[in-house]
């Protein structure tokens, strides 16, 4: 490996990937605090700040084999505390502090989408960082793209399992997270076949569309 190509393109990926993964523990803990649970406001998680929501094997060494061996850093931060019983409505609650990690990540995508337009669109070709901020931004949308695909997978823990059980009765929700214990297995499995770029390609293609169709709208 080239050292120097792996430091440019760790330094072009850092700021999507630390910006993803705080924004999708900040986006669980804001939402908690709207349906009444304020435990990770009171423990410093409602913020935006990386320092809050770091965790050494999700956030610094598991993104960086990732990004020696794939094209994008891969990783997580800190979960948020969540105490769904002080929730004012608790099924309800469960699901949308649950949508709301991935549903961050999508609307941080949409948001890396425009500036990844107006940089290609607006910047003169001459500007000296104009190929940095392109590529940054079109990293940013790829990295929540992927974040968001796999947390929404319905496989205990992961958030679109929480969101499942919030529709099934007592009993099925208890046998449905007992597949908790096999989730290191399917995670290894996602990772080492072609299950999960098959699960990525609809959401990168769209997310490519919609860089594409942000440029026509600037240019």
């Amino acid at each position: 490996m080239d050292i120097s190509l792996f430091i440019e393109k760790l330094a072009l990926c850092l700021p999507g990937f630390l910006f993803a993964i705080v924004i999708h523990e900040a986006g669980h803990a804001w939402m908690a605090m709207k349906f009444g649970d304020d435990t990770a406001k009171y423990q410093g998680r409602l913020t935006l700040n990386p320092a809050a929501h770091y965790d050494l094997v999700g956030t610094v060494i598991f993104p960086l084999i990732g990004l020696m061996m794939g094209p994008i850093p891969f990783g997580w931060a800190k979960p948020v505390p969540v105490d769904p019983r002080r929730f004012k409505k608790m099924k309800a609650g469960i699901f949308w502090v649950s949508f709301a990690g991935p549903g961050a990540n999508i609307l941080m995508a949409l948001i890396s989408t425009i500036l990844f337009a107006f940089f290609y669109t607006k910047l003169p070709l001459d500007f000296i960082v104009r190929k940095e901020l392109i590529k940054m931004s079109e990293y940013s949308v790829l990295i929540n793209i992927v974040l968001a695909v796999f947390n929404l997978i319905p496989f205990p823990p992961l958030d679109g399992s929480k969101m499942v059980s919030t529709f099934l009765d007592y009993n099925m929700a208890r046998k449905y997270e007992e597949l908790q214990r096999y989730s290191f297995v399917f995670i290894l499995l996602l990772w080492f076949t072609n299950i999960f770029s098959y699960l990525l390609q609809p959401a990168l293609y769209l997310g490519y569309a919609a860089m594409n169709l942000f440029v026509w709208m600037m240019g």
